[in-house]
């Protein structure tokens, strides 16, 4: 690990939370404060914040690393939507199918899931390889 990979980590977990909360916590925390037996309740879910802190740490570490590992001497923003699609097609969406599979959600509320935190990896995606960019035009 260098200094640049421990920068890029750093500014993926702020990224990654910012993003998390814009999309869980003003775009869709309406919609899972009505569901109160699937969901916590908003002071509930402080008492386990420090363990989205560690979640988030954990993902945007992993997310850094397999991003450098496989990096490519090609434009940066194609390899960064590219990128961040395939983590979606590996995470998000199975990760929201299979929760509607075994918890009673409302298909709307996945399908929104699956869109805005798609929308986020992506962005995210493109965050990472923008950080590590090189001299080939994007």
């Amino acid at each position: 690990m260098d200094k640049k990979f421990l920068i890029a980590w750093s500014v993926m977990f702020v990224a990654w939370m910012v993003g998390s909360f814009l999309v869980h916590g003003l775009i869709m925390g309406s919609e899972y404060t009505a569901l109160p037996d699937l969901f916590r309740s908003e002071a509930d879910s402080q008492r386990y914040f420090p363990l989205m802190i560690l979640a988030h740490v954990f993902i945007a570490g992993a997310f850094t690393w397999i991003y450098v590992r496989g990096k490519e001497d090609k434009p940066w923003l194609s390899q960064g939507l590219r990128f961040g699609f395939v983590i979606v097609l590996f995470s998000v969406v199975p990760t929201y199918t299979i929760y509607f599979a075994v918890q009673p959600m409302p298909g709307s509320m996945v399908v929104k899931q699956i869109l805005f935190d798609g929308m986020l990896v992506i962005l995210l995606g493109t965050t990472v390889a923008f950080l590590y960019r090189n001299n080939v035009p994007a």
